[in-house]
């Protein structure tokens, strides 16, 4: 029996009671999910995925606040005190240290999907590394892809994932597509050797370059270049030793 995979366009979209027995895999490329690969990548502790800048900022109260890299971004605009989402300069402020991250739509989508049996974060940065622990699991249920959109709007850059992601997976395993997974791949095929030109087309893609954020797309566009794979465990997204904590 072959696993499905099924794409959901936008977060809101999410049912709690129509997750269990279910793998969900979050994609907000522009810029939460890339922003969470980054970070492990580059050396932080933990990341936690919080709703909010409040939640945030009560969530720092129980850290030294030399153990911590607030991080955040709301509508598009980097919350103030915070650290910048942007995965191109977290380095020098999250080594060695816990990232609490509170995005508009990402982290939002991550605690929507908690009632899954398997969670993970990916990006076309570590695409790859996410559907090969997926696919480690060897159990035939629905993969289930969700795209976080932003502001109860679909977003282009996510289905584009969330396209690459299925191409990722195909390549290791055969798996039943629905409609809505056959077009993110589609979409996928057709702009495979242009992920800059499709990102910056993007609704969010036009916002970022507007601010002067170009580069950061280029930086985000970059297909396998990191190998942590966030999954959620009893509410905590981990890779190997390190974590991503939830509330």
């Amino acid at each position: 029996m072959k696993g499905k995979i099924h794409v959901i366009l936008k977060k809101e979209e999410l049912l709690s009671k129509k997750l269990e027995g279910k793998t969900v895999v979050i994609f907000d490329v522009l810029l939460a999910t890339s922003t969470i690969a980054a970070a492990l990548q580059q050396g932080a502790i933990e990341v936690i995925p919080v709703k909010n800048e409040e939640e945030a900022r009560e969530k720092a109260k129980t850290y030294k606040p030399d153990d911590i890299a607030l991080v955040g971004e709301y509508r598009g605009k980097t919350i103030e005190g915070f650290f910048d989402p942007n995965p191109s300069t977290l380095k020098e402020h999250v080594q060695n240290k816990t990232v609490i991250l509170s995005t508009t739509n990402g982290t939002v989508a991550i605690h929507n999907a908690e009632k899954a049996n398997h969670v993970y974060t990916a990006s076309l940065l570590n695409g790859e590394a996410v559907a090969s622990a997926v696919c480690q699991q060897g159990q035939e249920e629905t993969v289930l892809l969700v795209c976080s959109g932003s502001a109860d709007r679909f977003c282009l850059e996510d289905l584009y994932g969330a396209g690459y992601f299925i191409s990722c997976l195909l390549q290791l395993k055969t798996f039943h597509l629905t409609d809505a997974a056959k077009a993110a791949l589609l979409l996928y095929e057709a702009y495979e050797h242009s992920p800059v030109e499709i990102l910056k087309r993007s609704a969010i893609g036009e916002m970022l370059t507007q601010y002067g954020f170009l580069n950061e797309i280029g930086f985000v566009s970059r297909k396998n270049v990191y190998s942590v794979a966030p999954k959620v465990v009893k509410k905590k997204l981990v890779n190997g030793g390190e974590t991503i904590c939830l509330k």
